[in-house]
């Protein structure tokens, strides 16, 4: 029996290393949110205010897609963060730092909402979480060009926005993991706690 699992969190947190190591462990199909693709990427970068509605939009419309893509494959899939934190997270959080105006936010909502009535929701959501600083450490481990002047204010904010969204959230069961203190990929207690917890949905 199929299942769809989603891995969400903060920039930093261990989505990709969990996503990754699930697939071997499991031989999951993963799916990989559609960074590399925004042409309003790099015009974003440059000028927030007059391309966040544009880059967010795209963000939007091609994620429904991999939903859909996800909703129709045969097997178990696991979802490199997903749909609802582009809408919950990220452009709320553009929203009140006012790169996106009032209307076009409004426009944004109407447009993730409707969207939302048609989405089948992950039979279980992971949640990690860690510490800004541990976040700003693997974020330069990592040396991603776009993410290394990334500002500690910046994951704050969007820290509040996930435990807000988190807090809430009820359309699945839940697992939450602190990836501070837990090292999966090489600590052998870690993973066995990990496969017990993960196996009860699979």
């Amino acid at each position: 029996m199929k299942k769809y699992i989603a891995v969400v969190g903060n920039v930093g947190v261990g989505k990709t290393s969990l996503v990754e190591f699930l697939t071997k462990r499991y031989g999951l199909k993963p799916f990989y949110e559609p960074n590399d693709t925004n042409p309003y990427l790099a015009d974003f970068y440059k000028d927030m205010r007059s391309w966040a509605f544009q880059s967010q939009i795209y963000f939007l419309t091609h994620k429904f897609r991999l939903h859909r893509e996800l909703e129709r494959y045969p097997g178990t899939v696991i979802q490199d963060r997903t749909i609802y934190e582009d809408a919950e997270i990220f452009a709320k959080n553009l929203h009140r730092s006012r790169y996106i105006n009032k209307r076009d936010y409004a426009t944004y909502r109407e447009l993730y909402e409707t969207i939302l009535r048609d989405l089948t929701p992950p039979d279980v959501m992971i949640f990690l979480r860690c510490s800004v600083p541990t976040m700003r450490k693997r974020i330069r481990q990592r040396g991603r060009d776009m993410e290394k002047a990334i500002p500690a204010s910046y994951l704050k904010r969007l820290d509040k926005l996930y435990e807000e969204w988190f807090g809430s959230y009820d359309l699945s069961p839940t697992i939450e993991i602190e990836s501070d203190r837990i090292d999966y990929l090489t600590d052998l207690v870690d993973r066995l706690d990990l496969f017990k917890t993960i196996e009860k949905y699979l």
